[in-house]
């Protein structure tokens, strides 16, 4: 199982949004897919048509309170989904003495049969983005063209390489997802190099793909579906579809099959 992680201090930037995308167009491709929602809001969870609250939750797996499959929800076949809940918010308290704490994801999805795992986190750099990024094998960095969106680069940048260094030296930076795109912008001409030579700092690249800022994305999130199907025509799906196959030629070696 290959797994996946978005992550993005900064809120706004189309994390949650890219994070389903990516796992609903690897479904629609084929491949079956565990979402793992590690964001207290429980947005992506919301999207999928879950009530998260009715359930066991993740942060009950990390507690010895269920075991993994017991907190696992399907959306459809082939396509599950497991949501840390609201009570995680008091994760980096509760469980600041619980021994091995950054590896606690990990060990909750080994053993999980899936092609993919797709891991949506919370707009934070606490102890379940932690988790998150212990676990994964590969990591997306969704990101506005926006002076606020390279701020908090650096602070990111210190994050990942304290987790390649001390609990997921595995870790790789798959890339950088430029959403809410607007190619004709003064500021994105301004703004390009800036985050190419970001993606430059975190040994990676920034995606071909550019996800155009559309009324869709806000529509079909509101509807609790995927834009493949409630908008095919939208820009933005246009554009995800093409995230989707790059992902793929990019990051797929022998995992997984298609239909």
């Amino acid at each position: 199982m290959k797994t996946v992680v978005f992550t993005n201090q900064k809120g706004g930037v189309g994390k949650t949004t890219s994070a389903y995308a990516l796992a609903t167009g690897l479904h629609n491709k084929g491949y079956t897919v565990l979402i793992v929602d590690a964001d207290p809001q429980s947005n992506v969870t919301y999207t999928a048509g879950i009530d998260e609250y009715r359930d066991k939750t993740l942060y009950d797996v990390f507690r010895g309170k269920c075991s993994p499959a017991d907190a696992i929800r399907t959306v459809q076949e082939g396509l599950d989904i497991m949501s840390v809940g609201l009570q995680a918010t008091a994760a980096d308290m509760e469980l600041a003495g619980r021994t091995a704490r950054e590896y606690m994801l990990k060990n909750a999805l080994q053993g999980l049969q899936y092609d993919f795992c797709v891991i949506d986190t919370a707009p934070t750099l606490g102890l379940l983005t932690l988790n998150a990024l212990t676990a994964a094998d590969a990591l997306i960095v969704p990101m506005c063209v926006e002076i606020y969106s390279l701020q908090g680069a650096e602070q990111l940048q210190d994050f990942i390489s304290t987790v390649q260094k001390y609990t997921n030296s595995d870790l790789k930076v798959s890339g950088i997802l430029l959403t809410k795109y607007h190619e004709k912008q003064n500021i994105t001409a301004a703004l390009i190099e800036n985050i190419e030579n970001t993606a430059a700092a975190l040994g990676t690249v920034v995606y071909s793909a550019k996800i155009r800022e559309s009324v869709a994305v806000k529509e079909t999130a509101l509807l609790r579906g995927e834009l493949y199907a409630e908008a095919p025509k939208a820009t933005a799906t246009i554009d995800y579809k093409q995230f989707v196959d790059e992902f793929i030629k990019r990051e797929v070696k022998k995992n997984g099959k298609k239909k």
